[in-house]
Formats: structure tokens, C-alpha cells, sequence
């Protein structure tokens, strides 16, 4: 990952092609180790073993534990937001499609992983972490919320009902960042499936025409692995 905080791409040498994959080790097994032990619990010690290599090789790399931890959100932020811009670009033209889109990438199983989900839900849950947080994706969740309610309000407008979009956007939001809660912390949870479905009824009851419990009406799927 670079100063910009996007992913680093691999150099055309084999020592840079090593540093990268070496920083990249070390993210997934940061990410595995705060899903395991939660943020506070966290350590470079912990993470070298989760890594399988020296503590020595995570301090060359990363220096510090917060360095590492910041470098790691900043990793999942942008891994979250290439995941749905992309969506979003292979959508078809109409709002009904975009949000479709939109709303299936959070269930990505390169997304939905319960090691992901995890290291998600401790970051938002640390008192410490919150002004982090802010500064390294108050920018992405501003875009993702702007993007769903431009999309609802092209249906609600192209429904001709009543409706503030930017509510029924923010009750989309809730209930995707509630159903990833869910499939976290309740003893018995559900699938990345039933998660997907649950939300897409929500997409329902404000857009009937347009959506079911599957997605898009006719056109939707339930195939999403579970995590």
C-alpha cells in the first residue's frame, strides 16, 4: 500500500514483487488476528506468529502497531470501496440495476468474510479507533451514502410516489451494516445468503416494483456464498 493509502501494485523486480507480498502477508494476518482477538488485544508478536514469520520482519516493515493497524484499515477501506465502485460500473443504466449492484456487493465473498466482518466490527467498536477511522474513511462513506441516495432518488422519481431518498438510503445502509452486525455477534447467526435477503427486502419495501427478496425483481439471484 502506498503513502496515498491505495493498494500498492507489485514492482517489475523480484525484491519489490517481496516487499510487496511480504506487506501484504502481513495485512491478512493483521486483519486474522484483530478478527481473533480483537483490536485492543492485538500485537506485532501476535501477528508475526499468525504470519508464520519474525517479529523482526513486522517491525522492519511497519515500525509500529499503529502504523500497522492504520495501514490495515486504510487496506480494507479501499479493498471495500473498489469492490463496490466496480459493481456499480458493470451495472446496467437503470436505478433498479445500480442499486441491485450496489447493495450485492456488500456480500461479496471476497468481502463477507467473517475474518473481514470482524476486524470491521472492531474497528467501529474501539472508543481509540473512532477519530482513525474518520480520517481514513469519512471520505469513502461519504461517497457510498451520496451514491445510494442519488440511486433512490432516480426511483423514487422514477416510481412517482412519495418518499425521501435520502432516508430510505440511510435505511438501506443500517440494515447492511445491522444484518454484517448480526452474522458477527448473535450465538446463532445466520449465512451471507439469508444476510443478502434480508437486506434486499428492505430495498423492497420501498421499491415493490422493482425488488424482491432476491434483488432485482425477475432478475435477481440467490447464489451468494456464505462467508
Amino acid at each position: 500500500m502506498d503513502d496515498t493509502g491505495d493498494i500498492a501494485k507489485p514492482d517489475a523486480t523480484p525484491r519489490k514483487q517481496s516487499r510487496a507480498a511480504r506487506r501484504q502477508q502481513l495485512i491478512e494476518a493483521t486483519i486474522d488476528t484483530i478478527a481473533a482477538q480483537g483490536y485492543a488485544r492485538t500485537t506485532l508478536t501476535d501477528v508475526a506468529r499468525q504470519a508464520g514469520i519474525s517479529h523482526g520482519l513486522v517491525n522492519f516493515h511497519f515500525e509500529t502497531k499503529e502504523r500497522l493497524l492504520t495501514e490495515t484499515l486504510q487496506y480494507l477501506a479501499e479493498e471495500y470501496r473498489q469492490n463496490w465502485t466496480a459493481a456499480l460500473a458493470a451495472a446496467g443504466p437503470s436505478p433498479a440495476e445500480k442499486l441491485d449492484a450496489v447493495l450485492r456487493a456488500d456480500f461479496d465473498p471476497r468481502i463477507c468474510t467473517k475474518a473481514r466482518l470482524s476486524a470491521w466490527c472492531a474497528f467501529w467498536g474501539e472508543a481509540q479507533c473512532r477519530p482513525m477511522y474518520q480520517a481514513l474513511c469519512g471520505s469513502n462513506d461519504n461517497d457510498y451514502t451520496r451514491t445510494i441516495e442519488e440511486i433512490c432518488a432516480q426511483l423514487v422519481a422514477a416510481d412517482g410516489g412519495g418518499g425521501d431518498p435520502v432516508r430510505i438510503a440511510r435505511l438501506l445502509r443500517i440494515t447492511t451494516e445491522g444484518v454484517w452486525l448480526d452474522m458477527m455477534t448473535m450465538t446463532d447467526p445466520y449465512d451471507a445468503a439469508e444476510a443478502m435477503r434480508t437486506t434486499f427486502i428492505c430495498a423492497a419495501a420501498f421499491f415493490p416494483r422493482h425488488f424482491d427478496e432476491n434483488g432485482l425483481v425477475g432478475g435477481g439471484r440467490s447464489d451468494v456464498a456464505p462467508a
